[in-house]
């Protein structure tokens, strides 16, 4: 089977695995994805969740954030792990967003990653999940099963596995798979210990096929 039939038996498998595609962090506005997914580096979505009302009950919009003291915003992201930079990056983009786009998150890819501490994987969510535009988030969960069902090949960097997934995959699937990645690699392919035998993807992946026999 070529990569391009893969993906999509893979799209269509895991449709009906989860119907439901969604980002795991909770957000209201795009301001705020922002800020969940860059505390959500080397942190869990649950504690970055747990997080984010106090920052918010404190600092409720773009304007209190891009006011605030850096050490104000540190000792309430302090529990998600790399509290300086993560305070001094919201700090930062909260300003931009403030002087330069009046509060708003811009609608442009290439805008907003030249946003302070956004990289490519933050930027395709906002532009997938918030502007509803074609994206690949190529997260831990995306790059791991990719390699794993046989998507790419012994890739790793983020954005050559989002290069090779934009061949084979439908631009309008993109962002709901890489969120059903989250869900199934959660769920069942476990880092570590996959659960291949109960797998929707065992007969179609390359390493499930191996595993099961």
């Amino acid at each position: 089977m070529d990569k391009k039939k893969l993906a999509l038996s893979v799209i269509e498998r895991l449709k009906k695995e989860y119907p439901e595609a969604h980002c795991t962090l909770a957000y209201e506005d795009a301001w705020q994805l922002l800020i969940s997914v860059r505390l959500a580096a080397q942190c869990t979505d649950e504690r970055v969740d747990q997080i984010t009302p106090l920052l918010y009950e404190k600092f409720p919009s773009v304007a209190a954030l891009a006011a605030a003291d850096v050490s104000k915003i540190e000792e309430i992201v302090r529990p998600c792990g790399l509290g300086n930079s993560k305070a001094r990056d919201i700090s930062r983009c909260m300003r931009v967003l403030h002087t330069e786009y009046k509060d708003q998150v811009p609608e442009t890819f290439e805008e907003i990653l030249a946003l302070p501490g956004v990289g490519r994987k933050s930027a395709n969510l906002i532009m997938g999940d918030v502007f509803g535009k074609p994206a690949i988030v190529t997260d831990t969960h995306c790059i791991r099963l990719s390699n794993l069902i046989g998507l790419v090949d012994n890739l790793k960097e983020p954005a050559k596995v989002e290069k090779e997934l934009r061949k084979i995959i439908p631009p309008e699937e993109g962002n709901d798979l890489c969120h059903r990645f989250v869900h199934h690699g959660r769920a069942v392919c476990i880092a570590r210990r996959p659960k291949c035998g109960i797998c929707c993807l065992k007969d179609i992946c390359r390493y499930g096929k191996e595993a099961v026999g």
